[in-house]
């Protein structure tokens, strides 16, 4: 089954340094562009990621560090990449929680922002263990029937996440084919930041999920410890949560418009339209 779009989605896989999304480095992304009226772009590109491959990561994917030194670096293709994803939803395998934010990361490392307020992100390994619990080369075997070629290739686990998902429509047909739909069910807690440290309570206000401040709202915290904010802004915290952390505190420094009344509203339809 084909995906129903109003707009167009990234598929996307990023191979990296490690797995801590404040520090650690792409060195291989891929992206799968898919437009509403079926047609695909797609590009791959290593990263010179300027900092040591361990070996532990390169046991995963294979990309050493002599590979990538005569490579771009994350710097000087970050407007390509921003280019072809500035318009889209987002989609990956286990990308919530981790491709999205260190993507968002290393854009705004290099100046480019980011921000998820107009785009709708699915998860294809939040369906797939939702549904089946298993990792994606088995997920690619139990709902594709093929063996995943190249797994740790980004491009290969591009292609398989994107073949994965049309698999999972075709095979569940309680899952709606709409972006929204999709983003909701493959989404576990709501997050105001990628990492977590901030979520939204069920009155859809933000709060802390760490430290001493744990469960409390953010606006109520940043009021009686005005502080707190700071050290969060100095210390090793994520890019985009430092992000979410300003826009809240931005916002409760903006004057609030009050709620006109019935009779405001009506007068100022009045005035508008010159009616008596």
């Amino acid at each position: 089954m084909e995906l129903n779009l109003k707009k167009p989605i990234v598929f996307f896989d990023l191979e990296t340094t490690g797995i801590n999304i404040a520090t650690d480095r792409i060195v291989e992304i891929s992206i799968l562009k898919i437009f509403p009226n079926g047609t695909q772009e797609s590009k791959t590109w290593l990263v010179n990621p300027e900092i040591e491959i361990p070996q532990q990561a390169i046991d995963v994917h294979g990309i050493t560090n002599e590979k990538v030194v005569t490579e771009p670096t994350f710097k000087e293709l970050a407007s390509k990449i921003n280019e072809m994803i500035f318009d889209s939803d987002l989609a990956g395998f286990n990308s919530n929680r981790f491709d999205i934010p260190l993507l968002a990361e290393e854009l705004l490392r290099v100046g480019i922002d980011f921000d998820m307020e107009e785009r709708k992100a699915i998860d294809v390994q939040v369906i797939f263990h939702k549904k089946e619990q298993r990792t994606l080369s088995a997920g690619y075997k139990f709902y594709c029937g093929k063996d995943l070629e190249g797994a740790h290739s980004a491009e290969a686990d591009t292609l398989a996440t994107y073949e994965i998902l049309k698999a999972q429509l075709d095979k569940y047909e309680d899952i709606e084919n709409s972006v929204e739909a999709l983003s909701e069910f493959s989404s576990h807690t709501k997050r105001a930041d990628f990492a977590g440290f901030i979520l939204f309570d069920e009155d859809e206000d933000e709060i802390f999920s760490f430290g001493k401040y744990k469960g409390r709202k953010v606006e109520d915290v940043l009021k009686e410890n005005p502080g707190y904010n700071s050290w969060i802004q100095q210390a090793d915290f994520p890019l985009y949560t430092k992000k979410v952390l300003r826009q809240i505190k931005e916002r409760m420094s903006s004057p609030k418009t009050p709620e006109m009344t019935d009779e405001e509203k009506l007068k100022a339809l009045q005035q508008k339209f010159n009616l008596r």
